[in-house]
């Protein structure tokens, strides 16, 4: 999948090794992989959909005995086919277990240029399936909701007044890939909406309200925003009153609400059958 620049260097077993160090700052903080511009992504088949989504590594750490030697061979041999050049390091058994955040891993972690993808850089169809989520909170929620716009599929995922880091190690983790196959972008909530406007996508707000319509009455065939809000206090009221329409989903158990990333995946594939 990936050609090194050069022969790996000698192994790292350090767990004080600066560059070790540098890594786990880069996981750990959200300042910090703004300020370098570097996300950290783990595993084979994340690593490919990040290939073909044009992501550029920087780096790449392989821990041989949790790769296993065919992966390893593929990795380490030399070759004159170079996609674009990067670092190589191996490392020990007990320092890649310091920097995975997956719990079984097959022994690969990459360091990837992050692309800097504004609203304006969006290419959307002619009849788009958006999802926008207001203030989401959660990596695990994002990452799944990641997995949802993948398999509806969506066309873009817009994050309005995040306060989460779109490329925390957990998001990229829970999305299982998804963050490369779909494009995400994160602006001010009122940006969002202005920019849905402009492309006359009809924007509809998940909430729950005496004035909803159920989602499955609702026209979603359409140019189409499903609107979420966070995962304790919902939409906002200057959002929901932003918005065209207010759906929901009707709920015959005892509580009154579902989880922000399953409510998603609910409305997503409602629409994608009436698209269908």
């Amino acid at each position: 999948m990936y050609a090194a620049r050069s022969t790996p260097p000698d192994r790292i077993t350090s767990l004080h090794n600066p560059r070790i160090k540098e890594l786990l700052r880069l996981q750990e903080k959200s300042a910090e992989r703004r300020r370098q511009g570097l996300t950290l992504v783990e595993g084979y088949r994340e690593l490919g959909h990040a290939q073909l989504a044009g992501w550029a590594v920087a780096q790449l750490l392989l821990c041989p005995e949790l790769a296993g030697e065919a992966l390893t061979q593929e990795l380490t041999a030399p070759t004159q086919r170079l996609p674009r050049p990067y670092e190589l390091l191996t490392v020990s058994a007990a320092v890649f277990a310091k920097l995975a955040v997956r719990e079984r891993s097959d022994g690969l972690l990459a360091v990837l240029h992050t692309p800097k993808r504004t609203l304006a850089d969006l290419v959307l169809p002619a009849n788009p399936l958006v999802l926008v989520l207001e203030a989401v909170e959660k990596p695990g929620n994002l990452g799944a909701i990641l997995r949802t716009a993948d398999a509806a599929p969506a066309h873009a995922v817009l994050v309005g007044d995040a306060r989460t880091d779109l490329y925390n190690p957990n998001v990229i983790r829970a999305s299982l890939g998804g963050i490369f196959t779909v494009p995400i972008v994160a602006a001010s909530m009122p940006e969002v909406l202005a920019f849905l406007k402009e492309k006359g996508i009809r924007t509809f707000a998940a909430a729950l309200a005496d004035d909803a319509k159920s989602y499955t009455a609702t026209n979603l065939a359409g140019p189409t925003a499903l609107v979420l809000g966070t995962e304790a206090d919902g939409l906002t009221p200057a959002t929901r009153q932003a918005c065209d329409e207010t759906i929901i989903i009707p709920m015959r158990g005892q509580l009154d609400s579902l989880n922000v990333s399953v409510a998603a995946a609910v409305l997503a594939f409602e629409a994608m059958r009436q698209r269908s």
